[in-house]
């Protein structure tokens, strides 16, 4: 009996909680939603509804003023009054044409499609005359003001809101092969290496499947519902980049499937992969822009601070210019030193965000100069000279990181950020060494911008106390400035104390010394430079103790012919020792005298791949990579014939374009790496005397180099033997 009584009484208790609980709730609800109401009614902006609804459904009564709110067009004038109702734009009848189609896909009562058509045509129409404007089939316009409609606005409101989201969120340039689809590769090569690599590997970019995706924020991907689910958590966080990272969900949910179709056709696979969305539900939006949230928070905030003024702003202004290749052929996403400074500085708490573990990547003798207290050292030389020593630095650098990051120290994270001296001809080295971390699929690799000259800039005056073991005699950067003072002081010394005397001597035993400063593998290239042509334009003294005779000024053209060619000089097939071969490339390439090197009307000429290789003229062709002094490879194919060395350059979809075509007699010499030489360098020039003036050179990456370094070698000697014959 008195267990049954306790029972009962308990039984109501719990009723009574549940009740509660429920009222409790229920009045939770109506409380923000109460806020909410009240906000509208004054003057409040997008923080306060952020604050108010935290992620919450709006309600469809209460949307379309939210939307006005956080898009900011709640008190814009009405525009639409501007409009004189002609409809006369020279792609009417295609405009007209494709909102008849969409709304005909839709299912719509006959009333209510006469309704859509006309209010799609109208504020389309109005928006190409107003913005100037021209549109285009596919261009997510149409996709985009659907939704819009749904709200059951005036047609002036409906515009305001399409033309803020247009300005406000969708990237500019959604257009092939732009520089949003080159951006959203970086970021999937920084997250997920190994489907990037894959979608890659099958020629498959961005652009061939997320085009729609950018341009209407997946309204034509997903149902009404989702969509306008899916917009009242975009606008309430504000964040133009959240495209990219619902983008990225999209791909990383499905990447097993996507990793398992890596026979299936390039078609097969590009239509799948732009269906993905499709198969959003209501119910997953929550989750899937809290994933989105979630990525962007693990993403170096340098992509956002990089890019924002080159991909969002109002539709129509010329965005600032980016080099197509420092977006399309970055290695991986580059990070900001003020990122990586203020990142290692702060105290984060927090396993979510972002720590960078720094790899500074440059010579021994540089880091040593100067170098971030929080810096682990990997020589990049090691790669190529050293692979075993290589290898067991790479083995130390993860151990490193491991026990950085177990420890919570500020110089331990999961994020590696790699660090170049900021200088070309050392850079390529390093891109080489973070390349070899990518192909290993490793996730979080960035690249710091501008690299140890960047740091530099970045402490100025403080860099004694910034850097450790900082040396401003052995300090790249700090040596340079102060050869441009010295010489600056030369200058006004010359002008001010020797304008009445004759021609000034070289002072060529300061500029020998000036090479003995720089390191040894530098030092024969330097010194050979000097010994051929001391100063530039300058005379040595005859009564010197450098000789008796004048060195005359000359200038090197491609034209001049002294001595016979490769009789009595070097082998024209050698291995380097040590060093690489430092060149100005964009000098040497414009130089108006090596213009007869090459072939006039060939140059940049794109041709079809598979007719080319069929040339009767072609004796043999190489597959292989071009590697620019930056660092940046290209896939390519060597092809040698009877008189020329040509290179052809991948564009896909079996065309290539011609980047070097040079007659084999302007090859003087082909150098490879004593320990990488697969890497072959063909040097250009002429003999001068008993040594080499080398004019220009390429570079590649050859899996058949031996092969192919002996059959132009072969063809070398024929040509020449030919030409002295005749």
């Amino acid at each position: 009996m008195v267990e049954k009584y306790w029972k009962n009484l308990y039984n109501k208790k719990y009723k009574y909680f549940v009740l509660n609980s429920r009222i409790i709730n229920e009045m939770d609800d109506n409380l923000w939603l109460i806020e909410l109401e009240s906000a509208l009614l004054d003057d409040c902006n997008v923080n306060d509804i952020y604050a108010i609804c935290r992620g919450k459904a709006i309600p469809e009564s209460l949307r379309p003023d939210v939307w006005q709110v956080c898009l900011d067009v709640r008190h814009k004038s009405d525009q639409m009054s501007l409009f004189n109702e002609i409809f006369d734009l020279p792609f009417q009848n295609t405009l007209r044409e494709d909102c008849q189609a969409i709304v005909d896909r839709i299912g719509n009562d006959d009333e209510d499609k006469v309704s859509v058509i006309s209010d799609l045509e109208s504020i389309l129409t109005f928006y190409c005359k107003n913005r100037n404007f021209l549109y285009e089939s596919d261009n997510g316009w149409i996709e985009l003001l659907l939704p819009l409609l749904a709200l059951k606005l005036n047609r002036s409101d409906t515009y305001n809101l399409f033309e803020a989201i247009r300005d406000t969120y969708i990237p500019k340039g959604c257009k092939p092969k732009g520089n949003v689809f080159h951006v959203f590769r970086l970021l999937i090569l920084y997250h997920d290496p190994e489907l990037c690599t894959m979608l890659d590997t099958k020629k498959i970019t961005p652009d061939l499947y997320s085009m729609q995706w950018f341009q209407c924020l997946f309204a034509s991907s997903c149902s009404l519902t989702v969509i306008l689910s899916m917009w009242d958590l975009y606008f309430q966080h504000a964040d133009p980049f959240m495209v990219f990272f619902l983008a990225l969900i999209i791909l990383v949910n499905g990447r097993d499937l996507i990793l398992e179709m890596k026979d299936a056709t390039k078609e097969d696979l590009i239509k799948f992969l732009s269906n993905m969305p499709c198969a959003l539900e209501p119910d997953d939006v929550v989750d899937f822009c809290s994933l989105a949230q979630y990525y962007s928070v693990k993403t170096p905030s340098s992509f956002k601070t990089d890019f924002l003024k080159a991909l969002y702003g109002s539709q129509g202004e010329k965005a600032p210019h980016i080099e197509p290749c420092s977006v399309s052929q970055a290695l991986c996403l580059p990070v900001s030193v003020y990122e990586l400074v203020e990142n290692s500085s702060l105290e984060l708490n927090t396993s979510d965000t972002v720590r960078f573990f720094l790899v500074d990547c440059r010579p021994a003798e540089q880091y040593n100069a100067g170098h971030l207290s929080t810096a682990f050292h990997l020589d990049c030389n090691l790669m190529l000279q050293e692979p075993l020593a290589f290898s067991t630095a790479v083995q130390g650098l993860l151990n490193a990181q491991r026990q950085a990051i177990e420890a919570n120290s500020n110089a331990g994270g999961e994020h590696l950020c790699f660090m170049g001296s900021g200088r070309m001809e050392e850079d390529q080295y390093t891109h080489m060494v973070v390349a070899s971390f990518l192909q290993k699929n490793t996730q979080y690799v960035s690249l710091l911008t501008g690299g140890y000259l960047s740091i530099h800039d970045y402490f100025g005056d403080h860099m004694a106390d910034c850097l450790e073991d900082h040396d401003a005699k052995k300090c790249i950067v700090c040596s340079k400035n102060n050869v441009e003072l010295r010489n600056a002081g030369r200058t006004r010394q010359t002008h001010e104390d020797k304008r009445d005397q004759p021609r000034p001597t070289s002072d060529i035993f300061s500029r020998f010394s000036a090479v003995m400063k720089l390191k040894s593998s530098e030092v024969k290239d330097k010194l050979f430079d000097i010994i051929t042509n001391p100063s530039n334009g300058a005379t040595v003294n005859p009564h010197s103790n450098l000789g008796q005779s004048t060195i005359q000024d000359r200038h090197v053209s491609a034209t001049e012919r002294n001595g016979k060619r490769y009789r009595n000089v070097a082998p024209v097939f050698s291995i380097d020792d040590e060093n690489d071969d430092h060149y100005n490339e964009n000098e040497v390439k414009d130089s108006p005298d090596l213009i007869s090197s090459k072939l006039a009307g060939d140059a940049k000429e794109i041709v079809s791949l598979t007719q080319y290789l069929k040339s009767p003229d072609i004796i043999n062709a190489f597959r292989c990579q071009e590697v620019h002094m930056n660092g940046y490879m290209y896939d390519s194919h060597l092809i040698i014939s009877a008189t020329h060395l040509i290179v052809l350059r991948e564009l896909g979809r079996g065309q290539a374009q011609i980047i070097v075509r040079r007659p084999l007699s302007s090859i003087v010499k082909i150098t490879a790496k004593k320990r990488h030489r697969d890497l072959i360098t063909f040097k250009y020039g002429f003999p001068d005397g008993d040594g080499l003036l080398i004019t220009d050179m390429d570079r590649f990456l050859i899996p058949n180099a031996s092969e192919a370094t002996a059959i132009v070698s072969k063809h070398i000697v024929q040509t020449l033997d030919g030409s002295k014959l005749t």
